[in-house]
């Protein structure tokens, strides 16, 4: 956003301290010309509006790529943003045509009732009766991929196979998506299986207003006993920024009517709602709190209460790694007793383990639940995970290094020469600001700083950058812009890929004063 007037500015500024001829000494003067061609190479790429819009859209590469192939050189700076913006719209459908978007779902039911529910007088004469059986008794896998075959067109290929006590059975389905116009999109299904016959369905999708949107689901089911028709329609509508009011109603195949409303904020999800249906009706309630860590706790809690029975459910869930999200939930209900439900979110595969631990309501079953998953996770997260993720850092850090090691050195020997090429007009700067009681920078450090004492294993990553910073003084003011320092004339990166500050230790009309800056925060001092 620089205007050509903060540009020359910049450009005389940088002149006069880097200009060979200022320097005597052959070592410095060699120094001085290599940053000098720099600069000027600089300014003559950013004092032209032309070259400037290719450099902010490519970079370097555009700049020195032959003949420029992408873009005429001699077109406008709106038309070269123009044609930059066609050529990346190409290249998103290049990229569409190759994402299948994967979805996957693993269940596995496990049987754990003989914990608790054992009856000794059972199992005295049966061998190996001490041990409690535990068995997996149900299973479900379903998968889907999208095929994207044109901007608007796609295809959805699912499958899913079930099984419970023996028995089971499996169905794949094919979806045609078409997106109609920016207010909604249509989707035609096909099915099959072998436990019920073949399926068609017209899905459709209509924003109604900015802030109401309906959706309408008709399906025919084929089967032995003939055909089952299946109606199902949602309107939606935006109460205020955070909620949304749903009203649903269901005609063939368990009718009912359906109304709720969800909460989202950036701290909280609330979800109520109300079901008049057959066979089931009931009432439900939920709350789920997201605390603002970077593991992205959840704790949540919802009572449901219905013509079958009451269920008292609650949990929690958090981040473990990058791309996996674990979650446990602790299920209380009258009729259905005690269970443990485990997920895990692994990028978009979906890993889920119901564990049924009693039919009726046994205190002991309930605290088990409770602190069994507690105690599990953070011994794994002691002993496992978080060594794995601190050596998983460690190992992308040195990748990071290494690939950059030769770019750094090369800053690092600019950086060093800048400031020996500054040290004249530091101190001309130093005694103008002393005569006026003006901004003088007493220390300043770049780079990480450990404060935390759970860190304190950490080494401390720090270069002395008290010289660029006087240097960039003007009219007893510092003002740095919303950018990483490390580009900063005199400055390098000397952690590559961790977290860096700016520590400032300054003087203003005679009183020392001391400030923290994060590596990409605007600085301004003096404070006002």
């Amino acid at each position: 956003q620089a205007s050509q007037e903060e540009l020359k500015a910049a450009y005389r500024r940088l002149c006069m301290l880097y200009h060979p001829d200022k320097h005597r000494d052959p070592e410095l003067k060699t120094q001085a010309e290599r940053l000098f061609n720099l600069v000027h190479q600089a300014y003559e790429v950013l004092s032209d509006p032309q070259t400037r819009a290719i450099y902010d859209i490519y970079g370097r590469r555009g700049l020195e790529m032959e003949g420029w192939e992408v873009v005429e050189r001699k077109r406008t700076p709106a038309e070269i943003r123009e044609e930059f913006e066609r050529l990346q719209r190409e290249r998103e459908e290049r990229r569409l045509q190759q994402r299948t978007n994967p979805k996957g779902t693993i269940s596995v039911g496990i049987d754990a009732t003989d914990l608790f529910d054992r009856y000794d007088e059972e199992y005295e004469d049966v061998p190996g009766s001490s041990f409690p059986q535990i068995e997996i008794n149900k299973m479900h896998i379903s998968q889907s991929i999208e095929a994207p075959l044109t901007a608007t067109d796609t295809a959805i290929l699912s499958g899913n196979l079930s099984t419970q006590n023996g028995n089971g059975g499996g169905s794949i389905n094919l979806a045609l998506r078409r997106v109609t116009s920016a207010k909604g999109w249509g989707e035609l299904e096909f099915g099959a299986g072998d436990l019920q016959g073949p399926l068609f369905g017209l899905k459709i999708f209509r924003n109604l207003t900015p802030r109401c949107f309906i959706t309408t689901n008709c399906a025919l089911q084929f089967s032995s006993r003939g055909i089952r028709p299946g109606l199902t329609t949602v309107l939606a509508r935006n109460l205020d920024k955070n909620t949304m009011g749903y009203l649903q109603w269901r005609w063939g195949i368990q009718s009912a009517m359906n109304t709720s409303i969800v909460r989202d904020t950036k701290t909280s999800h609330f979800t109520m709602a109300l079901q008049l249906g057959i066979p089931h009706s009931f009432v439900m309630v939920s709350y789920q709190h997201k605390f603002q860590d970077e593991d992205q706790t959840r704790v949540k809690g919802s009572l449901k209460a219905g013509f079958f029975g009451t269920i008292v459910e609650y949990g929690a869930e958090r981040k473990i790694s990058r791309h996996s999200i674990l979650g446990a939930t602790v299920s209380v209900g009258v009729p259905q007793g005690v269970s443990l439900k485990i997920k895990l979110n692994r990028a978009s595969q979906t890993y889920f383990f119901p564990v049924h631990l009693t039919d009726q309501l046994l205190p002991s079953a309930v605290f088990y639940a409770t602190v069994g998953p507690l105690v599990v996770y953070f011994a794994m997260h002691r002993l496992i995970i978080k060594p794995y993720l601190r050596a998983q850092k460690e190992r992308e850090l040195e990748k990071q290094r290494e690939n950059t090691a030769s770019d750094i050195l090369q800053k690092k020997q600019e950086a060093e020469a800048a400031v020996r090429l500054m040290q004249e007009s530091v101190r001309r700067i130093i005694e103008a600001e002393e005569a006026r009681m003006g901004l003088i920078v007493v220390n300043a450090w770049y780079g990480k700083f450990v404060n935390d004492n759970s860190r304190k294993n950490e080494k401390v990553k720090v270069i002395d950058v008290t010289v660029p910073l006087q240097c960039l003084v003007k009219d007893s003011k510092l003002i740095l812009t919303e950018a990483s320092k490390a580009g900063l004339p005199g400055f390098y990166d000397p952690c590559v890929g961790e977290e860096k500050s700016l520590k400032v230790l300054y003087q203003f009309r005679g009183v020392l004063h001391q400030v923290m800056s994060a590596d990409n925060e605007a600085l301004r001092i003096p404070k006002q």
